[in-house]
C-alpha cells in the first residue's frame, strides 16, 4: 500500500479514538449533571454549524467565524469557546481532508511529518490551553482574532506571497515547515485557524500555494481529535454547541465541495474581516476589564 493510503488508515483511527472519546465525554457529563440541555442541539447550533464549515471548505476558514456568532448571540461561555471550536468542527474538517488529500498531489514524506509536527504541538496547546483563566483565554482569544483577521486582509489585498511550485520540502526548509507546523498545531488550540498562516508558510518555502490545502486539512484532522481529547477530559467545551457544529457542518462540506465547488466570496471576505475584528476587540475589552489574579505579597508567600 502507499503511504498516502496507510495515512488514510491513520485517520480512519483517529477518527474512530475521537468518537469514543466524545461518546465516554457525554456519558460521563451526564451522569455529572454537567450536560447543560442535554446532547441535542439547538436549531441556531446546526444553522452555525452548516455556516461556518459552508465558508471554511470554500476557503474563509471557520475558527474565527464560528467565535463571532458564539460571542454575538452568547451561545457559548467565553472560557469554553477553544475547547468547543476543537471538539466540534473535528468531524466535519475530516471530511474535508479525506476530500482535499485526495484531489492536491503533495509529497506524502512532506505532507506526513508536517502532520506530526502539528499534531504534537496541538497536544501540548491543548492541555495548557484548557487551563487557561477566563480572563486569560478572552485575551488569547482576542489577540488570536486579530490575526486571523490580519491573515484575511492581506490575502484581500494580494499581499500574501506568491509561493512557488515546489510539492514537497526537504533539508532547511523541511526543518523550518516542521517548526512552524508545530506552533500553528499549538496555536490552533486557542482559535487561530491554521489554513491562512500555513498558506503563508508555505509559499514562503517556495511551494504551490494549493499544498496548504492537504497540508492543513490533513493537519487539522489529526490534530483535533488529539486537542479534542484533551479538553473533553479537562471538560472544557460545550458538548451540546459541540454536537451542532459536527452534525450542521458535515452537509456543509459536502455541499460546498462537491456542488457548490466555488463562489465570489470577495464582499463576503471583508464582511468576515470587520466582524472579526469587531468582535476580537469585545474580547480583549472584557479580558483587560476583568480582574488579573492578585499576586500573592511577599508575607503571604512567607518571606
Amino acid at each position: 500500500m502507499s503511504a498516502r493510503t496507510w495515512l488514510f488508515i491513520a485517520l480512519g483511527l483517529f477518527t474512530a479514538f475521537y468518537g469514543v472519546t466524545l461518546v465516554a465525554g457525554a456519558a460521563a457529563a451526564r451522569r455529572e449533571g454537567a450536560a447543560e440541555g442535554g446532547v441535542k442541539p439547538t436549531a441556531g447550533g446546526l444553522v452555525v454549524g452548516f455556516i461556518t464549515n459552508f465558508f471554511d471548505t470554500l476557503g474563509i476558514g471557520s475558527y474565527a467565524t464560528t467565535t463571532t456568532a458564539y460571542r454575538f448571540w452568547g451561545m457559548v461561555a467565553d472560557e469554553r469557546i477553544p475547547g468547543t471550536l476543537n471538539v466540534g468542527h473535528t468531524l466535519p474538517v475530516i471530511v474535508q481532508a479525506y476530500i482535499f488529500t485526495t484531489i492536491v498531489p503533495v509529497d506524502s514524506r512532506t505532507l506526513i511529518l508536517l502532520i506530526a509536527a502539528s499534531v504534537a504541538g496541538a497536544w501540548l496547546g491543548a492541555g495548557i490551553v484548557a487551563s487557561l483563566s477566563r480572563r486569560a483565554v478572552r485575551l488569547g482569544m482576542g489577540g488570536a482574532l486579530v490575526a486571523a483577521a490580519t491573515f484575511m486582509l492581506l490575502a484581500q489585498l494580494g499581499a500574501l506571497p506568491g509561493g512557488g511550485e515546489d510539492l514537497s520540502l526537504t533539508g532547511g526548509r523541511l526543518t523550518g515547515a516542521l517548526v512552524g507546523n508545530f506552533a500553528l498545531g499549538s496555536l490552533m488550540t486557542l482559535g487561530i485557524g491554521l489554513y491562512a498562516p500555513c498558506m503563508v508558510m508555505v509559499s514562503l518555502l517556495g511551494m504551490n500555494p494549493t499544498a496548504a490545502f492537504p497540508i492543513m486539512m490533513g493537519s487539522c484532522a489529526f490534530l483535533m481529535p488529539v486537542a479534542s481529547a484533551r479538553f473533553i477530559q479537562k471538560k472544557s467545551y460545550d458538548l451540546r454547541a459541540a454536537v451542532g457544529l459536527a452534525v450542521g457542518g458535515i452537509p456543509a462540506v459536502l455541499l460546498a465541495a462537491f456542488i457548490i465547488k466555488s463562489l465570489p466570496l470577495s464582499a463576503v471576505r471583508w464582511l468576515v474581516v470587520a466582524v472579526v475584528l469587531y468582535t476580537a476587540a469585545g474580547l480583549l475589552r472584557a479580558g483587560l476589564r476583568e480582574s488579573a489574579p492578585a499576586a500573592a505579597s511577599p508575607a503571604a508567600a512567607g518571606l
